[in-house]
């Protein structure tokens, strides 16, 4: 098993997914699911344990990479990571950029290497509770998810409704999944196949800096912090180890529930550290915590993706998917009695991903240098080069101009919602939660026949609204102590 797991072909498999996934998901629009898709073919003639632990380490290093451009841009690289931009970004403009980097990459080894440990030690009871999540368990799942927009709101209620609403709104753009029916299209053709979420989402970060850099003539990017090392920060860390043993447990959780992911987990865990820090308003201005929080929450998510995806065949994401696909041409069955059934390859597998975390933080510690100078490239210039890659990433998720174009459209009206005072904040948690919301809430008034009894028969749903009403009605309530009395 260790031989075959420490074999010169399993490494350098491992060592090159690792480096493809961070590449990947540190380069906005190219995600680690497409470079899953893109890595499939040259594991055809690799023996199993090569070829899966490559699958393993790009899925490791594409979550991992999505922090990168998170952090020194302010656009995630994958969705997984735009949690990570609203304190990772402010810290970078501050000169900080290697501490956010380095919190980031220890984050995601922590949660990646805690999720593996669950999977190997509670993988049949994580599964068996994972399957009693249904329709009706996921819909009030991601509604309470939703209710952090309570929490992202800033100083406004009502704008953060307001922004709320706009991202649920544009997700509801393109052919019904269910009916077939057109919505919002306008008659154009191009809108039928919808607005992605992630080109939505580089739109909304990166094209608003870009128009504040040239019209305004100002730098939004921090000045070049001078020498930067590239020393992890172990001390600064100290406070916040149970935060990430606790957001890597909930990521963990939702990895395991199909139909979740990354995106989901991140923003329970941000709101989770902000709700419980005796500082939140500190949170969104370069508190530490907000970048520690979702990075452990979305890398722990790969082992709780995993856990179904072994013991039941069940794929809890679209990676997962990628990688069931690659277990079944080398003529692997997941299901009940895989991991015993092939347990020497399994622990195999687990040893190789523990490798690509060990050359994911080697990478990441010699590249942080590297990483950082980006910054200082003047603002006018890194601006072009943002635009430039953006419009290759947007090209490239479904080969579309068209995704060029409502990139620059949805950038421009993040821009006059900034402009407004509108946070998007709330807009991306939106985009996030809202397919996942209406897709699971229909599905399960189709498999009632249109009773509503179906959410509240389960005690799992019932307790998740019941967290929502009080989570909404305690922010409310707080909000109003907080406003200034007047006459």
């Amino acid at each position: 098993m260790i031989a075959e797991a420490l074999s010169p072909a399993t490494l350098a498999a491992t060592a090159a997914g690792s480096v493809v996934g961070l590449v990947f998901g540190a380069i906005p629009g190219l995600t680690f699911s497409m470079a899953l898709a893109l890595m499939m073919p040259f594991t055809f003639g690799m023996a199993p344990v090569p070829a899966i632990a490559m699958l393993f380490a790009v899925y490791s290093g594409g979550m991992t990479g999505g922090a990168v451009s998170a952090v020194l841009l302010g656009i995630p690289g994958t969705p997984s990571s735009a949690a990570t931009v609203f304190d990772g970004y402010q810290l970078a403009r501050r000169g900080e950029a290697s501490l956010a980097l380095g919190a980031a990459v220890i984050a995601s080894a922590f949660g990646g290497l805690f999720s593996l440990l669950v999977m190997m030690l509670l993988v049949e009871q994580v599964a068996s509770f994972a399957i009693r999540f249904g329709p009706a368990e996921i819909f009030a799942l991601v509604l309470f998810g939703l209710s952090t927009i309570c929490g992202l709101a800033e100083r406004s209620m009502l704008r953060g409704l307001i922004a709320g609403v706009l991202g649920l709104m544009v997700m509801t753009i393109g052919l019904d999944e269910i009916d077939g029916v057109p919505r919002l299209t306008f008659g154009t053709v191009q809108l039928q196949q919808g607005v992605n979420m992630l080109v939505a989402m580089i739109g909304l970060f990166a094209v608003p800096q870009v128009i504040t850099t040239f019209l305004e003539r100002r730098a939004t990017l921090s000045p070049w912090p001078g020498e930067v090392t590239a020393e992890f920060p172990w001390r600064r860390l100290r406070g916040y180890w149970w935060l990430m043993l606790r957001s890597s447990t909930i990521g963990t959780i939702v990895g395991a529930i199909p139909g979740t992911g990354g995106p989901i987990a991140a923003f329970l865990a941000y709101d989770h550290a902000r709700r419980f820090s005796a500082r939140p308003e500190a949170y969104g201005t370069g508190e530490l915590g907000g970048i520690v929080a979702p990075e452990s929450a979305n890398n722990a998510v790969m082992g709780g993706a995993l856990i179904p995806m072994l013991s039941l065949g069940i794929p809890g994401d679209p990676a997962t998917a990628v990688i069931l696909g690659g277990l079944l041409i080398h003529g692997l069955q997941p299901g009940p009695l895989f991991v015993q059934s092939n347990a020497s390859l399994v622990y195999a597998l687990y040893l190789t991903i523990v490798v690509s975390w060990v050359i994911i933080l080697l990478v990441q510690i010699w590249g942080i240098r590297l990483f950082v100078r980006v910054l200082r490239v003047p603002p006018h210039v890194l601006g072009v080069c943002i635009l430039v890659l953006c419009a290759i990433g947007s090209y490239a998720i479904r080969n579309a101009v068209f995704d060029v174009y409502l990139m620059a459209i949805i950038g421009v009206l993040g821009y006059l919602l900034q402009r407004l005072r509108i946070p998007l904040a709330p807009v991306v948690l939106g985009l996030v939660l809202g397919p996942t919301l209406e897709q699971q809430y229909r599905t399960a008034l189709i498999l009632s026949e249109g009773s509503h009894r179906i959410f509240f028969e389960s005690p799992f749903a019932v307790t998740f609204f019941a967290l929502t009403a009080a989570i909404v009605g305690w922010q409310i309530w707080s909000s109003t102590r907080r406003r200034p009395r007047t006459r």
